[in-house]
């Protein structure tokens, strides 16, 4: 593992103490560890919202479509 080391105002340095000790993480490591964590999935959600955008319309979602998915849910 590689480490980093950041700079914080007072102020941002304080409350990543307070997020440790009130969310119960073992270190501001594991906060700032996670928080990347999160805005990578973010981001990872936003492209696929992005492709999902920009590519061509799929079949409509009816009661047909639904009701084949309950079935192959159950035939596995």
């Amino acid at each position: 593992m590689s480490t980093m080391n950041i700079s914080l105002p007072d102020s941002l340095k304080h409350f990543v103490d307070r997020q440790v000790a009130d969310r119960g993480y073992g270190s501001s490591s594991e906060y700032v560890r996670e928080l990347i964590r999160h805005d990578q999935d973010r981001q990872r959600l936003r492209g696929l919202l992005l492709e999902g955008a920009s590519s061509a319309p799929g079949t409509p979602i009816d009661d047909d479509y639904f009701a084949a998915l309950r079935k192959r849910a159950q035939d596995q």
